[in-house]
């Protein structure tokens, strides 16, 4: 954590006619990690804090500390420094041309496995095949955005985010910059194979009916074979041919009960999202702040709009 605001704020004090202020938010997180940013920000009047009463998921906090951002332009950067802060300047020359959002395009990925390079590259390339919107290859959520982005996305208050997704769908000015991913600083990170998938199935349904599409198609290509089968089986019996029934039974109800199974489960998961979003409940809660330039007023929590309101308080 040290080292990420030693080089972020470092890097940010370099640009020239420029205030900045770090936003951190802690996702619930089981360590130290709150006692640590607070220490941080004791010694910094730049540093502000957001923690979560529990642990609400990284597309949550991203969108978190976009809610409450308030400069002209808004980086969204992982502490692990596998993004480098240092191309943050370059990403604000980009802005300052013009663009409304400016991502981080890797080109490297050092420190990552073979497996997690290789699925990575297939879930960008499936994602642009499916969805009618252009999200871009070897893109994460490493970005810059204009003050006018932020407030378009803080409009959108889905609650299974696949945020780059959403700034691809908001459109605007967008460009590239490329950068080289490093390892990871310290730590293991929590984003295992389980979270992936399902952060994958979140990217594919959020912004495409596909594998509904896909379901359709499976139960033609099911009643095709049924048919050809049974077109075989007529022919058999009238050439004289004896029919063997109880292994063809077995695979025709195998195949079937499959074809009908996986129909249901992507039916099923469009409706649990449906059902997800219909509830009302908040996006997040917060259960502490850290704002000096904050007065100690709490605001209420904004219930109509589907989340937490802003709430600060000054902590002891």
């Amino acid at each position: 954590m040290r080292a990420f605001y030693d080089r972020a704020s470092q890097t940010l004090r370099a640009i020239p006619d420029f205030d900045y202020e770090l936003l951190f938010v802690d996702d619930g997180s089981g360590d130290d990690t709150y006692a640590q940013l607070k220490s941080i920000a004791a010694d910094d009047a730049r540093v502000r804090l957001l923690k979560f009463s529990r642990n609400f998921g990284h597309q949550i906090a991203i969108s978190a500390g976009i809610d409450h951002a308030r400069g002209d332009c808004v980086a969204v950067i992982d502490v692990d420094l596998q993004d480098p802060p240092e191309v943050i300047p370059t990403l604000i020359d980009k802005w300052r041309e013009g663009f409304d959002v400016v991502y981080g395009r890797r080109v490297g990925r050092d420190g990552e496995t073979l497996m997690k390079r290789v699925t990575a590259a297939a879930f960008y390339r499936l994602l642009a095949k499916v969805s009618k919107i252009q999200i871009p290859n070897d893109v994460g959520d490493f970005r810059l955005m204009s003050r006018r982005v932020v407030d378009e996305l803080k409009k959108l208050r889905e609650k299974d985010r696949f945020v780059r997704g959403l700034v691809s769908w908001l459109g605007f000015n967008q460009t590239a910059v490329d950068y080289k991913r490093a390892p990871r600083h310290a730590g293991e990170t929590k984003y295992r194979y389980r979270e992936m998938i399902q952060f994958a199935v979140d990217g594919v349904t959020s912004f495409s009916t596909a594998p509904l599409r896909l379901a359709t198609w499976l139960g033609y290509a099911a009643s095709l074979l049924a048919f050809i089968y049974l077109a075989s089986v007529i022919v058999q019996k009238m050439m004289g041919i004896t029919v063997q029934g109880f292994a063809t039974i077995m695979v025709a109800m195998t195949f079937l009960g499959g074809v009908q199974l996986i129909c249901l489960g992507i039916i099923g998961e469009y409706l649990g999202r449906i059902f997800n979003e219909i509830k009302p409940r908040p996006m997040y809660i917060i259960e502490d702040t850290w704002d000096p330039a904050a007065s100690d007023d709490v605001r209420p929590v904004d219930v109509a709009a589907g989340r937490e309101g802003p709430r600060w308080l000054r902590s002891s």
